[in-house]
Order: structure tokens, then sequence, then C-alpha cells
């Protein structure tokens, strides 16, 4: 879920680092020969009515045949409850049921607003350490009943940032949480400014998510892929309101490489999120975007797609999204799946 802070926070520039090369094709789908199909979801379970249902929710994605993986895009609880270890570890049981390979990448909810009073005043980076040693105590696999490998940024210390490839498109789930990537004010526990470990971190992520674009990026156009698939929980082109500088500051280093990356790709790029909570389908670097300037977006990149899911009170759907076989009009086509439960 966004927020908002009264503080000013500065833009930190990050540099991106270089890392090892994964394996070609995790999971065994050759490149261009078939179909690959995948759910989305994402800012599920919100409540008790929810958290009730989500099992049931889970089982009608597992029933769908044509279902090969599932990633969540972030936010497994709302913005107002607690944070808690029980909670941490429920979901995870829920997430374990999953009948294919289960992709994670964490919101705001579950780590950086945690220092909220109704979330608990825990320390937020106290609790991403708990998301990973929980969700992300296997780096280099995923979750789910059938387990999948993937690439892996544990060396740097996120083994939440993972990237594999199917049917000749290049994944990547990256941490990019809400609340202005994290670096809004801890106010919960009487912080007015970022601390310098918050902004640590951030730096950290920062580096840690523009070296996985690159190296995604640099292993599509190595091979020809045909498309480019990045995950997050942010959405940095929120539709919904007017930005401050303090709601997006610290996304432009991040937003500005992924503008580079799909540039120089040239071929299909699409960004999952989720945040906003309503399904939304547009081009936010296409020319003439005022999202250009307030990032300071060089050019302009019509070849990006952002997809949104349904989230919160919206969250009635699931996305089925199919890698389309070569030669059709879109690499990647979905459609919105009604829970039926």
């Amino acid at each position: 879920m966004r927020t908002r802070s009264l503080a000013a926070i500065a833009t930190v520039t990050a540099i991106a680092a270089s890392v090892p090369t994964a394996s070609a094709d995790q999971g065994g789908t050759p490149n261009g020969r078939s179909t690959y199909t995948f759910a989305a979801i994402g800012d599920v379970p919100y409540g008790a009515d929810q958290i009730a249902a989500f099992p049931g929710w889970i089982q009608q994605i597992n029933a769908d045949p044509d279902v090969r993986s599932v990633v969540h895009l972030g936010d497994i609880k709302n913005g107002s409850s607690v944070c808690s270890n029980e909670y941490f570890s429920m979901i995870r049981k829920d997430f374990d049921t999953f009948a294919d390979p289960f992709v994670y990448t964490p919101g705001d909810n579950e780590w950086t607003d945690c220092h909220r009073q109704n979330n608990g005043a825990y320390n937020p980076l106290e609790r991403l350490a708990k998301l990973r040693s929980v969700f992300f105590n296997q780096p280099g696999r995923t979750l789910g009943q059938k387990q999948m490998n993937v690439y892996s940024q544990a060396s740097m210390g996120l083994p939440e940032n993972v990237s594999y490839r199917k049917a000749g498109v290049d994944f990547a789930a990256i941490n990019m949480p809400g609340s202005n990537d994290g670096t809004q004010p801890w106010t919960g526990l009487g912080y007015t400014e970022p601390t310098a470990e918050q902004m640590a971190d951030y730096r950290l992520r920062t580096k840690g998510a523009i070296a996985l674009l690159q190296k995604t990026f640099g292993e599509a156009k190595k091979r020809g892929d045909r498309a480019v698939v990045v995950m997050q929980q942010a959405d940095m082109f929120d539709p919904t309101y007017s930005p401050t500088p303090e709601d997006i500051s610290a996304f432009t280093p991040y937003v500005q490489a992924l503008a580079k990356e799909a540039q120089q790709f040239g071929k299909p790029v699409y960004l999952l999120d989720g945040d906003s909570h309503k399904y939304n389908d547009d081009r936010p670097l296409a020319p003439g975007s005022t999202w250009l300037e307030r990032y300071g977006v060089q050019g302009s990149v019509p070849n990006l797609e952002r997809v949104t899911v349904d989230g919160s009170s919206n969250n009635t759907d699931w996305l089925k999204i199919t890698v389309n076989k070569p030669g059709s009009a879109k690499v990647l086509s979905w459609t919105r799946v009604p829970y039926t439960s």
C-alpha cells in the first residue's frame, strides 16, 4: 500500500554491480517452441475475509491445467495489521500449497511499513530479515510443491531478487516496494527522517536491482530472446494521484536504469506490479508521458508496457498470463480470471 511522507527525501544515486551468469532456461521450456502460462496475484490476502478465502483461491489456480508457475507481486497483508512472526508462518504455509513453482517478491506492507504502531512498531529491517528467513530460506529455489531453480542474488544478501527464463522470455523478480522504495521515515518509531541504516539498505537494494536488470537484459540480448518481464510490488507510475518527490524520488535511479535497458533491448518489455490495487494496463514511459520528466528519463520507452494486478478490496480475480507462440501479435497476452469462492 502506498503511503505519503511529509519529510523530503534526497534521491540517492546507485551504481550497478556485476553478477554471475545463470543457466539459460530453468524448467526446460524450449526457446521459441511452446507457449508458457503463469498466474500473477498481488496485495493479497488483505484482512480476515481474504485470509479465510485465500486457500480456496490457491486451489482454483492449482486447478487450471494451463498454469505452469505463479508469481505474487508483494503485500501479503494489509497496511494496518501486525507484522508478526506467526502471520508470516501462516502465509508461508499457504504458499507451500501452490502446486507449481511459486515466485514471491516482497511488498511494503510486510516490512517497510511495519514501523507503524498498528503494525507492531517493528524495525523494518528486522522484519525484512525475518521475511528472508521464512520465505527465501532456499536461495536459488522457488517456493511451491514443484520447485524451480532460479538465479538468486543471495551472494549480495538479496535472496529475494531472482531471475529465470521461459519460452524465450526472461523474467526478473525484484524487491522494489512502495513507500518510496522503503525510504520514508519510520514515524512509528519516532523518526522524522530516514535513518542511516535505512538508507544503507536502500543503496544496497538499488545496487542489486539495477545489477539484476542489467544481467537480465544483457542475457536476453545475447540470446536474441523475445521479451523481458520485470516483476515487483511498487507502482512507480500510479495514475490515481499526483505524486510529490517524497512519494517517488527514491525510484529515480531504478526507473532510469529500466528505461535505458528497455531502450537498448528494443523488444517488448513488460512490467508487472501491484501496490495501487486496481487493474491497469498502460505504457508509462511512452512519448509525451509526464513520467519521463518526473524521473529524468532521456528519450522515451514505447516498448515498455506496465500491467497492475487487482488487489486489496478489488481482489476478486487473478491474472492469467500466457507467453504466446512466436509470430503472435503480442509476446504476452492475459485475462483476468474471477475467483469462484
